[in-house]
């Protein structure tokens, strides 16, 4: 329940990235599917490596590397998945934040809707 929900979640903020993107484009359905489960494997295997062999660096940068290393994963996955492209580097980096911050206000909003709290009282 909670690997689907994550996962939907994902597909969803890729969607929006690719939505609000010119440089994220999907193909399909299919390939955003693929996408959002190749993005959350990545996430979860390949990026605390790369965050583990950048940690010098990111902490010389005071933490900005670590957008860096986000576009690098959301490029990854790009090149991965057929029907799932990223025109530049730059498009990756930004294609990761927009999926990380629409999966970060869909992760608020479900837990609130979680606690029971409604938006108009939220206490």
């Amino acid at each position: 329940s909670y690997f689907f929900r994550h996962w939907l979640s994902t597909a969803l903020a890729l969607s929006a990235a690719s939505w609000v993107l010119p440089g994220v484009e999907i193909s399909s359905l299919a390939a955003l599917m693929v996408a959002a489960l190749v993005l959350g494997c990545a996430n979860a295997v390949v990026k605390p490596m790369l965050l583990l062999l950048t940690l010098p660096i990111t902490i010389l940068t005071l933490g900005l590397f670590y957008v860096v290393v986000n576009g690098l994963v959301f490029a990854l996955a790009a090149f991965l998945v057929p029907g799932f492209s990223v025109r530049s580097f730059v498009w990756a980096m930004l294609g990761a934040f927009i999926v990380g911050f629409v999966s970060w206000l869909m992760g608020l909003f479900g837990s609130l809707i979680e606690k029971g709290k409604t938006f108009l009282m939220p206490f």
